[in-house]
């Protein structure tokens, strides 16, 4: 026998339930008028990332370009032209000028007060000192003075060579490392302006949506005699796989900077003495990185 259109169902509960219901239902009532109207999120100020990187003021346009950066110190760099500039620099110093007179004069100073009175008087016992032996032996003293100091000119010069190059492949190796670090220091600042904005963005939604979440959890109230419901009002934001990458990258960074200052010791430089810089950088920015990943999934 089919059922009219005009019947309704009613769902009863035990009285005490209802009552008890009730009285839920008025206490939630209050607590929502008191509290719609009070986001708990209205009084966040945004997090400037600029600020904190920069400085008041400042922004990232501020600051050089990557590719304005690499110009300057790699791209427009002329090897030949900086070899022979720290090599004018070193070998042909004043400093290396002062220690060539510095020698000279001493060289002097021995020859007056040593070779030349051992000369004269050497000719004045063979009645010799108004001859053309004593220009010959001066002379000759005067030649020995000559090429010595030259010999020591050229071996001071030549034991600079090795002190060249090594300033040569310091500079080389500054400039690089400015770039790769100036690299680093923008990657680092893009990675934590992305997870800045997304929480700024975030506590702005939040305080938006504040009211609706207060509705959400009356509405869930409402409807408790029917079972427990979920309820969640979350705001918009990057997904999940975004905030990995953001904090993986910045994780990263951090762990590469870190580490490249604290090499773990492998087998290879244990045995042999040597630093890993570039494998502590490597563990350390897998390490950074992890802890990006995982600070990430927990928000």
């Amino acid at each position: 026998m089919g059922s009219s259109a005009s019947e309704k169902m009613e769902i009863r509960y035990a009285s005490y339930i209802e009552e008890k219901h009730h009285d839920f239902l008025w206490l939630a009532a209050y607590h929502r008028d008191q509290t719609i109207n009070s986001s708990p999120f209205s009084g966040y100020s945004d997090l400037s990332i600029n600020d904190a990187f920069f400085g008041a003021g400042y922004t990232i346009s501020s600051f050089p370009s990557l590719y304005d950066m690499y110009g300057k110190f790699m791209a427009g760099l002329d090897v030949d032209a900086l070899y022979s500039q720290l090599f004018e620099d070193t070998v042909n110093s004043p400093e290396v000028n002062n220690l060539v007179s510095a020698e000279a004069s001493l060289m002097e100073d021995d020859i007056e007060v040593n070779s030349l009175p051992r000369l004269q008087v050497g000719l004045r016992d063979v009645n010799s000192v108004i001859a053309s032996s004593f220009v010959i032996g001066k002379a000759l003293i005067e030649e020995t003075r000559v090429k010595a100091l030259e010999k020591f000119r050229a071996e001071l010069k030549y034991n600079l060579i090795p002190v060249v190059r090594d300033r040569w492949v310091a500079h080389l190796d500054w400039n690089k490392n400015i770039v790769c670090t100036y690299a680093e220091i923008i990657k680092f600042y893009i990675s934590a302006d992305i997870d800045t904005n997304e929480v700024n963005y975030g506590f702005k939604a939040r305080n938006k949506l504040w009211p609706f979440t207060v509705l959400e959890y009356n509405r869930a109230a409402l409807g408790a005699l029917q079972g427990a419901t979920t309820t969640t009002t979350n705001a918009a934001g990057s997904s999940t796989t975004a905030r990995v990458l953001s904090g993986a990258l910045s994780g990263a960074a951090t762990g590469a900077m870190i580490g490249g200052s604290i090499a773990p010791a492998t087998t290879a430089n244990a045995a042999t003495g040597t630093a890993a810089s570039s494998g502590g950088a490597g563990w350390g920015a897998g390490i950074g990185a992890a802890l990006g990943i995982a600070a990430a999934l927990t928000y």
